[in-house]
């Protein structure tokens, strides 16, 4: 007892020396129940006394700052938006005003038909307004009670609203004459009609039916109603998820942090999900969720709210349809030229606002099922960077169909349409071209001065600079899946983009590719894993949209599988300029609007001198032909029928002695480099590289280092060669 007395004073004064106060009392009736009959005991009791767990704080902390909202909408903050508003303001009377203006004979056709009609009514009106004909039901009703001092009360009042009536109607009525007269003597015939029109309208507009009115509405109102926190409440308990349910029953169910208000072309709620739910449990039953609302699945999209806990959703919905919806012109559909280093428009979100697209620097990936838009956004990426004149196009459509022909026949410096030998030939060819001129671009990067080229990575001022022909390279691939999986150039082909994808964005080379088959055989993890740009419309399932979108991307909600086979050109964009996901719908560039837009790039490099290649129409417009070469057997060639292992740098520097023109920049690296490259060129093939037991030449001590294994060289030609043989 004395030890607890002495730790409670010792706690005691430190809190005053602290600044605190300790209510002793308070703190004795602020304790949870004492032990039940049973005899149990908690064991944080004391003295067989339970006390809360949570404390009451001695010092009151400062509350947590909440988000604050705007002033001023959103809408008059931003010029486009508040332009876009404005006119539409214009737009709404300027219809309205025209639509009634054309339709205006009829109406007074109208008119005049219904003035008999309303000049009845008005005499009628005039007439028992006159008799004091409204009294009639009180003094018939008083005779009927038999009332007398009442009806003769009722009488003498109708006496005097009856005279007094009668002379200001025999007033009116000469006054009014006195007036037709003087109208007839003294004014005009014009003047005349317009006053004769003017009463008939007037008398039309008095005989107009109640259930018929004389003009009709300008503008439908929309059919989608104002969204309300009961509607929203009513559909997230339709979709079947067990917590809402639960939760609700427990009065703990959806709030809503900020007021249902107008964003855009729509409706924004922010929903707090029960406890335990997440917004991707609700996208996943994006179609339900419509349902629920009674809104076409089209304009209605929930997301995560950005920087908030996975239980806090934004639901927007729109008034129309994503894919339906006008879209505002494109700024480049009819003049301009770009710079492939600065942000473009290309598509807008479900608010009709632009997305913009940086395409230098990155290697792109898009990823579709069939007929959902995937030819034409790659069509549309290739068009933008035709509008950069200092911009080299290679572009391959392996489906075949010429959906690529606008750009590839104008402005490309390569161009291929088919899957025959001839074209896999030539593109081969080129790509291996590509390859010597991502070489040859490093080196000059790497000779540049540090106040040149400050990042090591191409600049727009350093593309401009012909001398050192650093212009961007932009290569279009659509149907990449027939490149890799080719029995005797997949392999090739694979290495070559491998290399393009990692090292090319920094020298100026992007690469696009597009495919309907998005899986590991046809995007090479290779690429899929090191492509910053992605662009994923409709897939069908999980693999397929991780595969475009990266690892782990349904998990996190980015789920391309909930787009509809209705919403073609939406897609979800990842790696643009803002760091989430985000839901997109492309520009549509039709094949004429194409041909317009590629025509403008032509004129533009034939101003600046820039127009080479298969476009140019030169004698020369395939590729060189590069050296053929076929990597593993010149491996096995430089590896020795008695050397079971060999170290990757000795392969190398043989390698660069057999073909110096193919393997040279090999020999030039420095320290594992060499062997990272060779690792890098063996992996398509299924040759990984471990440590190997080897002595340096010249007499050199033996050691452990990475090389190869002569068995798994002759195993991976094998299978290739029965590959090919299929």
């Amino acid at each position: 007892m004395f030890l607890l007395l002495a730790a409670s004073m010792a706690a005691d004064a430190e809190a005053e020396a602290r600044g605190e106060v300790l209510d002793l009392d308070k703190a004795r009736t602020e304790r949870r129940p004492a032990p039940t009959p049973t005899g149990d005991v908690d064991p944080d009791d004391v003295d067989g006394q339970s006390v809360y767990v949570d404390q009451p704080a001695m010092v009151p902390l400062p509350a947590p700052e909440g988000a604050r909202r705007p002033i001023l909408p959103a809408w008059l903050l931003s010029k486009s938006e508040l332009a876009k508003q404005a006119r539409w303001a214009v737009g709404h009377v300027g219809h309205s005003l025209a639509y009634h203006a054309v339709r205006s004979p009829l109406y007074a056709a109208k008119l005049a038909a219904r003035s008999p009609r309303g000049a009845v009514r008005s005499l009628s009106f005039l007439g028992r307004w006159a008799s004091d004909a409204e009294g009639q039901p009180l003094r018939a009703a008083a005779a009927r009670r038999e009332d007398a001092e009442l009806y003769l009360k009722l009488c003498r009042q109708r006496d005097n609203r009856v005279r007094l009536r009668g002379i200001i109607s025999l007033l009116a009525s000469v006054f009014g004459l006195t007036a037709v007269i003087v109208l007839l003597v003294m004014t005009s015939e014009a003047t005349l009609m317009a006053l004769a029109a003017a009463v008939v309208l007037a008398l039309g507009a008095a005989g107009a039916p109640a259930d018929e009115p004389l003009i009709a509405r300008a503008v439908v109102k929309a059919k989608a109603p104002k969204l309300t926190s009961d509607m929203v409440v009513a559909a997230l308990e339709s979709l079947g998820i067990g917590a809402i349910t639960s939760a609700r029953s427990k009065n703990s169910g959806i709030t809503f942090p900020a007021p249902i208000t107008r964003d855009g072309p729509g409706w924004r709620a922010d929903v707090e999900l029960p406890a335990g739910v997440e917004v991707t449990d609700v996208m996943e039953r994006r179609g339900r969720l419509a349902s629920g609302l009674r809104r076409p699945i089209g304009t209605v999209w929930p997301e995560q709210a950005k920087g908030e806990h996975p239980g806090r959703m934004v639901l927007w919905v729109g008034d129309q349809d994503m894919a339906k919806a006008k879209q505002p012109a494109w700024p480049l559909a009819k003049a301009g030229t770009v710079d492939l280093f600065d942000p473009i428009p290309f598509a807008t979100d479900q608010r009709g606002n632009w997305v913009m697209v940086t395409l230098m620097f990155i290697a792109g990936i898009i990823g579709a099922v069939p007929r959902m838009g995937k030819t034409f956004l790659l069509r549309l990426l290739l068009l933008i960077s035709a509008l950069d004149p200092r911009a080299e196009l290679h572009t391959y459509d392996l489906k075949g169909t010429g959906d690529l022909d606008p750009v590839g026949g104008q402005v490309s410096h390569r161009h291929r349409a088919g899957d025959d030998d001839e074209d896999i030939e030539y593109a081969i060819a080129d790509m291996r071209e590509v390859r010597e001129e991502l070489r040859r671009r490093t080196k000059v990067i790497r000779s540049l001065p540090r106040d040149v080229c400050p990042e090591s990575k191409v600049t727009s001022a350093l593309a401009d600079n012909k001398s050192l022909r650093l212009h961007p390279i932009v290569i279009g691939v659509d149907e990449c899946q027939v490149w890799f999986e080719h029995p005797k150039y997949g392999a090739e082909f694979e290495e070559i983009c491998t290399d393009l994808v990692k090292r090319g964005p920094a020298t100026g080379i992007v690469l696009l590719l597009a495919t309907q088959r998005p899986d590991a055989k046809s995007l090479p993890t290779g690429i899929s894993a090191n492509a910053i740009l992605r662009l994923c419309l409709k897939v069908m399932g999980q693999v397929e949209n991780d595969m475009v979108l990266g690892t782990s991307s349904y998990k996190r909600g980015v789920r391309a599988t909930t787009f509809s086979r209705e919403d073609r050109g939406i897609a979800y964009y990842v790696g643009g300029e803002g760091a989430d996901a985000q839901i997109v719908r492309s520009v549509f560039a039709d094949a004429p609007m194409a041909e317009a837009i590629a025509a403008r790039g032509r004129r533009a490099r034939e101003q600046a001198g820039l127009l080479t290649g298969y476009a140019a129409g030169t004698a020369d417009t395939a590729p060189a032909a590069a050296v053929s070469h076929d990597l593993l057997a010149d491996v096995l060639a430089v590896m020795g029928p008695d050397e079971p292992k060999l170290w990757s740098e000795t392969i190398v520097a043989r390698l660069a002695e057999l073909r110096p023109n193919v393997y040279g920049p090999w020999a030039e690296l420095e320290g594992r480099a060499k062997a990272d490259q060779l690792a890098s060129a063996l992996k398509p093939y299924g040759i990984t590289t471990g440590q190997v037991w080897g002595t340096a030449p010249e007499g050199g001590k033996g050691a452990n280092r990475r090389g190869i294994d002569r068995a798994d060289l002759t195993k991976a030609i094998t299978e290739r060669d029965k590959k090919r043989a299929a």
